[in-house]
C-alpha cells in the first residue's frame, strides 16, 4: 500500500463508524463493475419473500436474548 493509501486508511480509521460503513460501502461499490443481471433479480426476489415471511410473522420471530439462549443451550 502507498504512503498516500496508509494515510487515508489512518484519516479513515478515525471515523465514527456510520461513516467509516459508508465508505467502506462505496469503496465496495467501486469494484463492482459488472451487474448480474439474473443475480440481481433474484436477490430482489429474495428480499421480496423475506419481507412477507416478516410481515407475516413466518417463521415466528424471537428476541436476540431468546435466541442467544437457544444458541448457548441455557
Amino acid at each position: 500500500m502507498s504512503s498516500d493509501a496508509t494515510k487515508l486508511l489512518e484519516a479513515a480509521l478515525k471515523l465514527p463508524p456510520e461513516a467509516r460503513a459508508a465508505m467502506a460501502g462505496s469503496l465496495l461499490d467501486s469494484l463492482d463493475t459488472t451487474v448480474d443481471a439474473d443475480a440481481e433479480a433474484a436477490w430482489g426476489q429474495e428480499i421480496v419473500r423475506r419481507l412477507k415471511d416478516l410481515d407475516s410473522s413466518h417463521p415466528p420471530l424471537i428476541s436476540w436474548n431468546e435466541a442467544r439462549r437457544k444458541i448457548l443451550g441455557l
